[in-house]
Formats: structure tokens, sequence, C-alpha cells
């Protein structure tokens, strides 16, 4: 990938903010498990209460772009509802994660600090395992639009949300599809040892097995290395059907370019952390071509419900919805929505969003009570004419 665009579409981000006049506001001195919302002067002499809703992610770094389709959804929906001249003011505070776990503690801490009323985010598993335990010991709810590992829902964690499907319906899915779909017997599973995409593997690994198929290579690569030739050699001695990667788009770019220059030509399989145009990029057209990804999200594009948000969304960045985009606007529709029912405290917005549902353009939002989404479907996607393409769902 380019390495400049993560750095260019940061820029994009805050100017966007800046225009849309999301500008930043006081806060009480309370601590944030009892803040509520503040008064600023409008004008003409006016009053309005305002809130802040924090955005948690990575918006520099190799897999930026995933991130910054989440914040560009969350402005979006700020901003529209901004438009309404509502009672209450929401602005964004955001923090970029840059994608890693160390980070989680600085951004949770300046989050919590800055008295934001709710979370969008973590984005990525890794940094949310690591996060989400200081939004809960705050009080704060926070509602991931993309982390899908499993474990996050199974902590206890009363303010925690997810807006789409977990590896326990993806993995098996992405199994599912290379055995069942494609006929693939032979299969290669590789990670990157993160908790998403370890995690998104071993459900991959297990449902093969259930599937009738065999793991001939099982391996991990460093997703901040260049090399992977010890795993291509191993997986193109063993000539496996198919290759599943766990990971993100960065590393997953990497290591097809080296499969196909090594002359692999079976299926290649990744999940949603590599469905963006970035992993093309990072490929190459060529060897990218026909490369299947999956996301418990579905492409906006020819979603009539979505028509609205397509349209005002590359009117606002110049750019189409891409992953992401779509959840992160769900999402921050629903603490909307709870804000414009009164509610403009952490726990009064918790307590709405445990007794509420959202319909919004990619699904209905309503969850369980560990904040897992109630049902969610994966689809499939595969690169086509050097574009990614939904073509279908995966099988049971």
């Amino acid at each position: 990938m380019k390495k400049s665009r993560p750095a260019v579409m940061k820029a994009a981000a805050v100017v966007g903010v800046a225009a849309l006049g999301l500008g930043a506001c006081g806060s009480s001195k309370s601590s944030n498990t009892g803040s509520s919302a503040t008064t600023a002067s409008g004008g003409g002499g006016s009053s309005t209460s305002a809130v802040k809703i924090g955005f948690f992610g990575a918006l520099s770094g190799a897999n930026a772009a995933l991130g910054i389709n989440i914040l560009n959804g969350e402005k979006l929906a700020i901003s529209q509802y901004m438009a309404g001249h509502p009672k209450v003011a929401v602005t964004v505070d955001s923090f970029d994660s840059q994608g890693d776990p160390s980070q989680a503690n600085n951004g949770a801490q300046k989050l919590i600090g800055d008295k934001v009323v709710a979370v969008v985010g973590p984005a990525f598993s890794g940094e949310s395992k690591a996060a989400n335990p200081y939004f809960a010991q705050a009080g704060i709810p926070h509602i991931t639009a993309s982390a899908t590992n499993v474990a996050l829902a199974q902590s206890g964690d009363k303010f925690f949300y997810r807006g789409l499907a977990d590896d326990s319906a993806q993995g098996p899915g992405d199994a599912n599809y290379l055995v069942k779909t494609l006929g693939a017997k032979t299969i290669a599973v590789i990670d990157d040892k993160s908790s998403y995409g370890q995690g998104l593997a071993d459900y991959v690994r297990s449902q093969i097995k259930t599937d009738g198929a065999t793991d001939v290579v099982d391996d991990h690569v460093d997703p901040n290395g260049q090399d992977y030739s010890s795993t291509v050699n191993k997986i193109v001695a063993a000539k496996p059907a198919a290759v599943f990667y766990g990971g993100y788009y960065d590393a997953a770019g990497r290591l097809i370019k080296q499969l196909k220059d090594k002359g692999y030509t079976g299926a290649f399989m990744s999940g949603d952390g590599s469905e963006d145009p970035h992993f093309i990029t990072d490929a190459g057209a060529t060897a990218a071509e026909g490369a299947y990804l999956s996301c418990a999200c579905e492409d906006t594009s020819a979603a009539p419900s979505a028509a609205t948000f397509n349209t005002a969304y590359q009117a606002a960045y110049g750019t189409p919805p891409a992953i992401y985009s779509g959840e992160g606007y769900d999402v921050t529709n629903f603490l909307l929505a709870a804000i414009k029912a009164g509610n403009t405290t952490p726990s009064a917005i918790n307590n709405y969003l445990k007794t509420n549902s959202w319909t919004g353009i990619t699904k209905t939002l309503k969850f369980q009570s560990d904040g897992d989404l109630v049902g969610g479907t994966v689809y499939v996607y595969q690169v086509k004419n050097g574009k990614i393409t939904q073509i279908g769902t995966t099988p049971s």
C-alpha cells in the first residue's frame, strides 16, 4: 500500500471534523460516570447542552483505512444530527490508536478524561481487549463497529456492544465456503498471531476438520514482516487447494503476492480485516485477482436502504463508503437516538442500548445481554477486475 495515504486520510478526517463544525466543548468537573450534558452558549444569547462521543481506532499506520472508514461514518451521522439543530449538541472526540494494543491505556484514559458519554470503538480486537476494561470501570458504553474476537463479549463487561456478528459466525462460515462451496479438501491456515487474526483462524481450523477437509499447513507470520518465504515455501510444497489467512490487509497483500510469485495457483481467502481496497494495492492487481474475502458487513453501494447514506458519504469525503463505514454510521445513530430521547449520561445511554433497538442501513441493531448482536450475516466478496465485489454469503 502507499504508506502516505493513511496520513493524508487522517488529515482529511481532521479537516472534515472542523468543516462540520464539530469543535471541542466544555465538560463538568464531576466523574465521567456521573457526567451529563454541559451547557454552552449559543448564538443570540441562547444556550445548548453539549456532549462528546468518542472514537477509538487506527487513523494512521499500516491498517489505518479500517479506522478511518468508521470515523467517517461516525462524523457523517453526527453532522446530519447537528443539521437538525438539536437541543443537545454532539461532538466527536477521537483517539488514533494506530491499531496498536499498547496504546490502549493512553487512548482510554484520554477519552475518559475528556468526559465522553460513549465511545465508538475500539476498532481492532487486540486494542479492544486492552482498552475495554478501562471503559467498563469508568462506566462508559462502547460499541465496536468492527472488532470480532469472540472473547470480547465473554468478559462480563456490562458496557460492551458489538455492531456485527463475531468470529464464531465468520470463521466457520469461511471454512464452510472453502470446503462446501469451493470444494477445497486440503487447506493451509495462516494467521498473524493477533487477537483478531489468530482467533478467526482458529475457528477456521476447527470447522474445516468438521467439514472433512485437512489442515495441511498451520503457520503464523509477523504482520510487520516483509519476507514470508518460510511460510510460502511450506504452502507451495504442500500444494493445498486453498489458503486462509487470518489478519489484516497490509500483511495479507504481501502474503498473496509472494505466494503467486512462487507459482501458487490455489484459492486464497481472508476475513474482514483484509476486505479493503488496500489489499489490492498491497498485493498488486494481478496477484489479488480472484481472492475471496469475508465480512459480517454488507456492501452498502447496492442496498436501497443506504442510498441516501451513500450519496452523503461520497459528497462529504469524495470517496464511496468502504468496509465498516456503514457500521460506524449505524452504531453512532443508535447512540444519537439515545441522546435524542433525553439520555445524556453514560449510564442512561447504556440502559437505552440494553432496552432498545435501532434499524440502520446495514442491519437492525439489537443487543444480547453480553453485548453481542442478535443475528448477523457473513458476506463473501471476491476481487474481480481489480475491485472487491460482494458475491454471496457463507453457507451453514
